[in-house]
C-alpha cells in the first residue's frame, strides 16, 4: 500500500490535501515554526483529507505535543547557535547511482552553508558517470576511490579533507536546509565526537517501503538525546544514530581509529561501519549527540528483494560487530548481546511461522536470523580479505 509523504507546519497548514489516487494514507512530518518535532500518520479516503487538522492533532505523538506544551509555556525549543562553529566539509559516498546523487548534491548546494566544502568519493565505479555529473557543480570536488568498499570511500574522506568536521551522507538522501547547521552546533561540547540526526522516508511508493519504515527505518524519534558510555551501553550505539546523516569530529580519528574497512557496504559483512564508529567513540569516553533537527530525507530500497538484502546485510553485520568485540577486544558483554539476539530472533521466527497477529512475514524473521547466524564468520573472511 502506497503511502504519501508530507511535510507540513501546524503555523501554516492547508484546509486539506489531496494526494494522487492510490493513496490510503499519509506520513507526516509535523513541523513547528519550521523545527521538525513529531510525526503522524493519517488516513486518506481517494487520496484526500479534508478535516486536516483534526486528523493531525488526534494522530500526533508525544514527542510534537512535548514541543507544542514547551513553546506555549516560552521555553526554548532548540539548542542555542553558537558564535562560531567549526569547519565542516559534507562527503558523499557513492557507487553509480548518478540519479540518486543528483538530487542530494541539488538539495546540499541549496543549503543556506555555501562556505562548507563538499565532497563527493566515487567508490570503484563502473562507468565515468558520477564524474560527469559532478562536473556540473562547480563547488562539488570530485574524488575517485578505486578499491571497493563504504568505509575505505569513507577513510578516504578523511584523508581528503583538513576540515574540523567531516559530516557524512548517502547519495540516496536529500537533506533539509538546515540539516548541516543542527549537525554543528552540537559540537560546542569538547567531548562530543559525533552527532547524529533524524531521517525521514522520502517517499513510501512500494510496499518494501512501507516495510521499511514500519521496521524502524533510519529514525531515532524526535528528542535530543545525549549518549555517554558513563549511563550508555557502547554496544547499543547503533541507538544513537546512522551513517546516513552522521557528522564526525575529525580528532576522533586520532583516538580510535579510523572505519574498520573489514564492515560495510562492498564487503561480505554488508553494512555495520557506523555503528562500529559510535560503538568506538562511546567506548573511549566520549559523546554522541542525537540532533532530530538535523533532518534529512533517504530513498529506501523499492523492491522486497532489495528490502530482504537489507535486513540480511543489518543482521550480518550485526553479529560481525559483536564477534569483533568478543574475540579481538575480549569484551564478554558481547556474549550477554549474542545470547538475547539469538531468543529475541528465535521466538520471531517461530512467531512468524506460526502467523501469529503483529509477527513479520515468514521470509523477513527468516532472512534476519540466517544473516545473524553466519555474522561472525562472514566479519573474519573479510578481514581476511
Amino acid at each position: 500500500m502506497a503511502m504519501a509523504v508530507l511535510d507540513l507546519d501546524l503555523a501554516r497548514l492547508p484546509p486539506a490535501i489531496e494526494a494522487a489516487q492510490g493513496y490510503h494514507g499519509a506520513l507526516v512530518l509535523l513541523r513547528l515554526d519550521g523545527r521538525p518535532v513529531g510525526q503522524a500518520i493519517i488516513a486518506l479516503e481517494e487520496g484526500r483529507c479534508t478535516d486536516l487538522r483534526q486528523r493531525l492533532l488526534e494522530a500526533a505523538d508525544s514527542s510534537f505535543w512535548e514541543a507544542w506544551l514547551r513553546a506555549e509555556l516560552g521555553l526554548p525549543g532548540s539548542p542555542e547557535a553558537p558564535p562560531v562553529v567549526p569547519t565542516a566539509t559534507v562527503a558523499v559516498c557513492t557507487r553509480d547511482r548518478t540519479e540518486d546523487l543528483e538530487r542530494c548534491l541539488v538539495r546540499l548546494l541549496a543549503m543556506p552553508d555555501d562556505g562548507q566544502a563538499i565532497l563527493v568519493l566515487d567508490n570503484a565505479p563502473a562507468t565515468d558517470a558520477t564524474r560527469r555529473l559532478t562536473e556540473r557543480f562547480p563547488r562539488v570536488r570530485y574524488v575517485r576511490e578505486d578499491r571497493p568498499g563504504l568505509d575505505v570511500a569513507r577513510n578516504r574522506a578523511v584523508r581528503e579533507t583538513a576540515s574540523e568536521v567531516i559530516a557524512f551522507t548517502d547519495d540516496d538522501a536529500a537533506p533539509d536546509p538546515g540539516w548541516l547547521r543542527a549537525l554543528l552546533r552540537n559540537f560546542t561540547d569538547p567531548l562530543v565526537m559525533a552527532v547524529t540526526g533524524s531521517t525521514m522516508p522520502w517517499e513510501l511508493e512500494t510496499g518494501a517501503q512501507v516495510a521499511f519504515q514500519r521496521y524502524g527505518g533510519f529514525l531515532r524519534g524526535f528528542k535530543r538525546v545525549v549518549y555517554d558510555a558513563a549511563v550508555d551501553d557502547p554496544l547499543l550505539a547503533w541507538y544513537a544514530g546512522a551513517g546516513v546523516n552522521m557528522a564526525v569530529r575529525r580528532s576522533v580519528f586520532e583516538r580510535v581509529g579510523l572505519f574498520d574497512e573489514a564492515l560495510d557496504v562492498g564487503t561480505p559483512t554488508r553494512a555495520g561501519g557506523d555503528f562500529d564508529m559510535l560503538r568506538r567513540i562511546l567506548s573511549a569516553g566520549y559523546r554522541i549527540v542525537y540532533d532530530p533537527e538535523a533532518l534529512n530525507w533517504h530513498r529506501h530500497r523499492r523492491s522486497q528483494a532489495e528490502l530482504l538484502r537489507q535486513l540480511y546485510g543489518y543482521e550480518v553485520a550485526g553479529s560481525a560487530i559483536m564477534a569483533k568485540t568478543l574475540i579481538l577486544e575480549r569484551d564478554l558483554g558481547s556474549l550477554r548481546h549474542l545470547a538475547g539476539w539469538l531468543v529475541r530472533e528465535s521466538r520471531g521466527l517461530a512467531s512468524a511461522a506460526l502467523r501469529r497477529p503483529h509477527s513479520a512475514p515468514l521470509t523477513v524473521a527468516a532472512t534476519r536470523f540466517r544473516g545473524g547466524t553466519v555474522g561472525a564468520f562472514t566479519y573474519f573472511r573479510s578481514r581476511r580479505a
